[in-house]
């Protein structure tokens, strides 16, 4: 059946419509690429509204906060070989020695160097006002057992007498041990883990005075 000619306007202009609508749409997702706003910039929903006043954010009747409470921070800062560290926390101050540096191979006699390292801690000790010094030792696990805890106290006490030569006061109470193997902080499988863990350990409090009696525990 053939159209009028009005019925064949009438289809032209919807054809027309249609392949504007077509072409538009082809616009717009090549517009996908440079969008006129970053994305995540614009919400398709309102943020919800907080009431100030909901007894659900409110503290029950009678109760109260729980005290400040201050976070023991700490901060470690280690030498680029490893050979010595320091450990600051809100209480205490830590140096660790390896024993390398300190001592020659399976020996509790200082080496010369040694002693310049001990006096550097010494000052420490004098600026922080400590009067309470722990001066702990400690091996791998390498021999016994017992050769261990001999020679990590033997090298304590060295390092204790160096220290409290250096410090020239009897108001400082040291406290002295030899733990061998134990409390490791190092992987004992490697030799690098084995270094770390043959260390003395120089411990006191920050700014605080820890005592007032003088000696030597043992």
């Amino acid at each position: 059946m053939a159209l009028n000619s009005r019925a064949a306007k009438s289809l032209l202009t919807a054809l027309a419509v249609l392949s504007t609508l077509v072409l538009t749409g082809h616009d717009a997702l090549a517009d996908d690429g440079d969008p006129s706003a970053p994305p995540g910039s614009i919400t398709t929903s309102p943020p919800p509204d907080v009431d100030a006043n909901n007894p659900g954010l409110k503290l029950a009747d009678g109760a109260t906060l729980a005290p400040a409470k201050v976070l023991d921070i700490k901060s470690v800062v280690e030498d680029l070989g490893g050979e010595e560290r320091r450990e600051d926390t809100n209480s205490d101050v830590t140096f660790a020695l390896q024993a390398e540096v300190l001592f020659p191979k399976d020996s509790s006699k200082l080496n010369p160097d040694a002693r310049a390292r001990i006096d550097a801690i010494a000052d420490e000790i004098k600026a922080q006002k400590a009067t309470t010094v722990r001066v702990f030792g400690f091996t791998d696990n390498l021999g016994s057992y017992a050769h261990g805890l001999t020679l990590s106290k033997k090298r304590a006490e060295i390092v204790h007498d160096e220290l409290a030569a250096a410090l020239g006061s009897t108001d400082v109470t040291f406290e002295v041990r030899g733990y061998s193997e134990d409390y490791p902080i190092a992987d004992n499988t490697s030799e690098q883990g084995r270094r770390k863990n043959r260390r003395v350990e120089v411990t006191f409090p920050r700014g605080a005075s820890g005592g007032t009696s003088s000696g030597t525990q043992s």
